[in-house]
This record gives structure tokens, C-alpha cells and sequence, in this order.
């Protein structure tokens, strides 16, 4: 790995540092379990919102309808235009705090 710095102090590498972002992913037909990656500071909207045609993801467990496991990944480059929506799991809520009053 290279690190270079400019006038400023400022340094740079040939590395990319991502935030492992834990996803739930819901395709026209399958729901994906695994992991995005973010650029510190970018937004979660602005990393699915990228031109590329696929999207990487990391970690996947792809299930059927009825919720039963088909496939385990360590990689997987989904279509982004396959995709219906995608919640990040920790803005998951649980069924009984939706009852409760509010939530999705």
C-alpha cells in the first residue's frame, strides 16, 4: 500500500476505507441477508443510488418466499434493478414495538 501526501498534510492511499453496512434486500422474487459498504460519511441513499448496474454484497443468504435458505455466499453482485427495497437491519423493529404505536 502507497501513502502520499500533499501540501496541506493531507495523505492519501490506494486503499478505499467502507463501513460494512448489515442489509435486508428484497428482490422481485428472493430476500437477500448481507452486508453493503458505505464510504465514511456517505450516505446509505447515495452508495444504492450509484450508476453501476450491480451491487455488491457481502456475507449473503438468499431465501425464497416462504423464508426457507437457498444459498449461503461469501460475495454476491446483485442487479440493482431487481431490487424492490433495501432496510438496513439495525432500522429493523421488531413486530411488537410496531404494535405498540407507530413504527413501519
Amino acid at each position: 500500500m502507497s501513502i502520499w501526501f500533499d501540501e496541506k498534510g493531507k495523505f492519501f492511499t490506494d486503499v478505499i476505507s467502507k463501513e460494512a453496512i448489515p442489509v435486508i434486500i428484497q428482490t422481485l422474487t428472493h430476500r437477500v441477508q448481507g452486508c453493503i459498504y458505505v464510504r465514511p460519511g456517505q450516505r446509505f441513499k447515495d452508495e444504492i443510488n450509484q450508476s453501476e448496474l450491480f451491487i455488491a454484497i457481502t456475507e449473503a443468504t438468499i431465501f425464497e418466499h416462504t423464508g426457507k435458505e437457498l444459498y449461503r455466499c461469501d460475495f454476491l453482485a446483485l442487479n440493482r434493478d431487481q431490487i424492490i427495497w433495501m432496510l438496513p437491519q439495525d432500522q429493523l423493529q421488531n413486530k411488537t414495538k410496531t404494535e405498540k404505536g407507530g413504527g413501519l
